[in-house]
């Protein structure tokens, strides 16, 4: 039965504090009809294109970038500087916020104003076509609200609806590999000279990048043993070396590059507590993971990447090499340290 938009606003009376993505769920509908029930109600249907949204955040100041998939959340407080438009990918890339932002899954944006305890809280929601969360931008209480009325004027739609036009959600594509080019694979693999090139050969050849992660065999990706992203957080911590994560789903990709200081465990999540970086992984979601090196200009890229029980991609953590040798080679050694599935399970 289809919730009106009176029911979802009752339920969110009763359940004030439940963050908005799990009091969707327990309704039982995508997060941005939540929103769309409270157009009208401190909620506003505004154009979602990043063109038109992301080179105006500058003047805002500092705010918080959260993008997330089913499994991991990562949240960056910084500026929106430095946006790059780009018809299939644009791009947000400074010391603090870097985005990969992928236009034709931004579908439905909303300009929140929330009355908390704490006062009005304000943020920019952007969902995909099935209603799930692309990317979201909330302002931070030494942001420069003088500009958010001009903003979410000039981006306010005509249709002010609060029935969202959403399409069924596609679940993700489980692994997909094909043992028939096994060798083009491995060829190919040798071949890149940079990780962006790795998504072109896998599709070339019929493959997605967990297939080819089982596929193609040591040397190339290592399956790795459970509890293995959680022993490298704690690693990386300790040891104070600089990292890349990089957690996003189809319409948004958000990197966190340096140290890594506070990991904290808390029931079934991980966490990274750190002044102006903060990341939540679903330990218990996490089904495969693999450390993986890649050739690039700059020497080899090693990584460690978890995927969920479907197949889909949780989040990637890659070593800095523009650290410097030290930074590498610290990387490396925390990555070769962790332990084959195969010794785990014989063990067992």
């Amino acid at each position: 039965m289809t919730l009106s938009p009176e029911a979802i606003r009752a339920a969110r009376i009763e359940t004030p504090k439940a963050r908005a993505r799990d009091l969707a769920e327990s309704l039982g509908i995508p997060e941005a009809a939540l929103c769309a029930a409270f157009v009208g109600h401190g909620v506003t249907r505004i154009a979602a294109h990043p063109d038109g949204i992301i080179p105006r955040l500058t003047a805002f100041g500092p705010l918080m970038a959260l993008t997330r998939n089913d499994s991991c959340v990562i949240e960056k407080v910084g500026t929106y500087d430095d946006y790059r438009p780009g018809a299939h990918a644009a791009l947000v890339v400074n010391e603090t916020i870097d985005l990969r932002l992928f236009p034709g899954h931004w579908v439905h944006g909303f300009a929140l104003e929330e009355a908390t305890e704490a006062g009005v809280k304000r943020s920019i929601q952007i969902f995909d076509a099935a209603g799930d969360a692309v990317h979201k931008i909330h302002l931070r209480p030494e942001s420069d609200t003088s500009h958010w009325a001009a903003l979410v004027a000039d981006l306010r739609l005509e249709d002010q609806g609060q029935g969202p036009d959403l399409t069924p959600r596609q679940p993700p594509e489980g692994p997909r590999a094909n043992p028939a080019r096994a060798g083009e694979l491995r060829e190919g693999w040798d071949a890149l000279s940079d990780t962006h090139q790795f998504l072109r050969l896998t599709a070339r050849l019929k493959m997605n990048r967990l297939g080819a992660y089982r596929l193609a065999g040591p040397g190339y990706a290592r399956r790795l043993a459970p509890g293995s992203v959680e022993r490298l957080m704690h690693g990386v911590a300790e040891t104070g070396v600089p990292t890349m994560f990089f957690v996003g789903n189809q319409g948004c990709i958000e990197i966190h590059t340096g140290p890594i200081a506070r990991v904290v465990e808390m029931g079934p999540w991980i966490n990274v507590l750190d002044p102006g970086f903060d990341l939540h992984l679903r330990m218990d979601h996490i089904a495969e993971t693999y450390a993986v090196v890649k050739n690039t200009a700059r020497g080899p890229a090693h990584s460690v990447e978890c995927f969920e029980a479907r197949g889909a991609l949780i989040a990637q953590i890659f070593g800095v090499l523009r650290a410097g040798d030290a930074a590498v080679a610290g990387w490396n050694a925390l990555v070769a340290d962790l332990p084959d599935a195969a010794v785990t399970e014989a063990a067992q």
